[in-house]
């Protein structure tokens, strides 16, 4: 069966347990070096924020029914913020800036259930949102490259790594071919690869297996309480509404992936977000976000189902939450390793962009459509690659979150070609007599 025959299993689909497993816990290895690295970067404690990921997305799960499948992991966006407060008044202190963050969701969420979310079609039409996905998958493609081709040395020069190469390499062409074979392989490409990419490395000499032996079979993780301080949150706070962009952004791809309208369910999807990163803030962990490394796990594999995301989730609940071997036993896993199967899963994602342009027979010749895609794709990829951030007062403003604000005002202020105006009035039903 090749991969394009592969069985799809939908959203509301079940599968055996012996199949939900692995498929859990690839989708656990997929986050796991994103949701760790923000910690590590900030000084929090990476077994609290796996353990939150494993909660956050728990409760995300409950509050949209069951009916989205999305992980959710730490966010990048909220890393300087967070080093400033952690510098000046202490990380408990930047903790309450996190709790805020998610009532920011929570807010923005409130709000937009009460006007509803038809101003997305008007602000968000197929040519943006698929150049949006671009960007993602593109935008992320630097982070994958960095992690297959270079290496740290011990003065804190970047090189070039032809071992890591080699390894990254193997690494993607395994997830490559696993994913075009059938049965239950062509549903784990991903797992299989980062175990196959593991052996190499074991055989290259790349695994440390210092912290694992270090590590305690049983444990607890080292759960920090917020002290409320206003100046932090003045300063972390806002950021959320950055994130609000990044969020419906996934949103809109992981519909895009599984054939499903999500933006109905948009109030429900960012509620689920705040409550998730409120908890994690209580918690001393970082705040949270749908993970575009899931979303391109359920690209490669055609396999969307929520049950899965209840397995990933109680996987790192047990691994961040109680049992810090294992969790130091993934954490050695290589970043070559990571980067080869990240080259794949980011590319996937802005594949899909490309399919939603031909899904959706955007019409490149009418100018208005090329002029959104030009712009949004070239300065959010250009952005996001050099990771240029525009700085508004004590915040910045990433890539993606300037190219689709961008994008927004084109949509708005371009002309719009007759035809295209009648076809959107025929669709909406205004123009009648």
């Amino acid at each position: 069966m090749s991969a394009r025959e592969r069985e799809l299993i939908g959203v509301d689909d079940r599968v055996s347990v012996g199949r939900a497993i692995p498929l859990g816990i690839q989708h656990m290895m997929s986050m796991f070096g994103s949701t760790v690295l923000v910690p590590v970067l900030t000084g929090l404690d990476p077994n609290v924020a796996i353990m939150c990921s494993g909660i956050g997305t728990i409760c995300y799960l409950l509050v949209t029914g069951n009916k989205i499948p999305s992980y959710l992991g730490s966010s990048f966006a909220f890393i300087s913020p967070i080093l400033a407060v952690g510098a000046t008044r202490g990380l408990a202190a930047a903790m309450s800036g996190v709790i805020v963050a998610g009532l920011v969701f929570l807010a923005v969420a409130g709000i937009i259930k009460l006007v509803g979310t038809g101003w997305l079609d008007r602000l968000l039409p197929p040519v943006l949102v698929a150049s949006v996905m671009v960007v993602i998958g593109v935008g992320l493609s630097a982070t994958a490259a960095e992690m297959a081709f270079t290496t740290t040395a011990a003065d804190g020069t970047v090189a070039f790594s032809g071992v890591g190469a080699v390894v990254a390499a193997v690494t993607l062409l395994a997830a490559v071919v696993f994913s075009s074979m059938g049965g239950i392989i062509g549903t784990v490409p991903v797992l299989l690869a980062i175990i196959v990419g593991y052996v190499i490395s074991l055989a290259l000499g790349l695994v440390d297996f210092a912290p694992v032996a270090e590590a305690a079979w049983v444990g607890l993780p080292h759960v920090s309480m917020p002290v409320f301080d206003p100046g932090a949150i003045a300063l972390v706070a806002p950021v959320a509404v950055v994130v609000v962009i990044e969020h419906i952004g996934h949103l809109l791809a992981v519909g895009e992936i599984v054939g499903k309208d999500y933006r109905p369910m948009l109030p429900r999807s960012l509620a689920g977000d705040g409550i998730s990163t409120c908890i994690s803030g209580f918690l001393g962990g970082p705040p949270t976000t749908t993970y575009a490394e899931n979303i391109g796990v359920m690209s490669v594999t055609r396999v969307y189902s929520t049950q899965i995301f209840w397995y990933a989730a109680a996987f790192a609940l047990v691994v961040g939450g109680f049992c810090p071997k294992l969790a130091a036993l993934i954490q050695s896993i290589p970043s070559p390793v990571m980067g080869g199967v990240s080259l794949l899963l980011f590319g996937l994602i802005a594949s899909n962009g490309l399919r939603m342009l031909v899904s959706n027979r955007v019409d490149f010749d009418v100018n208005r459509n090329l002029m959104i895609a030009s712009v949004v794709i070239i300065l959010g990829v250009g952005m996001e690659t050099s990771g240029i951030s525009i700085p508004i007062g004590d915040y910045t403003l990433p890539g993606m979150a300037t190219s689709t604000l961008v994008g927004i005002l084109l949509n708005l202020i371009l002309p719009q070609a007759p035809a295209d105006a009648s076809a959107e009035n025929s669709a909406t039903g205004e123009g009648k007599d």
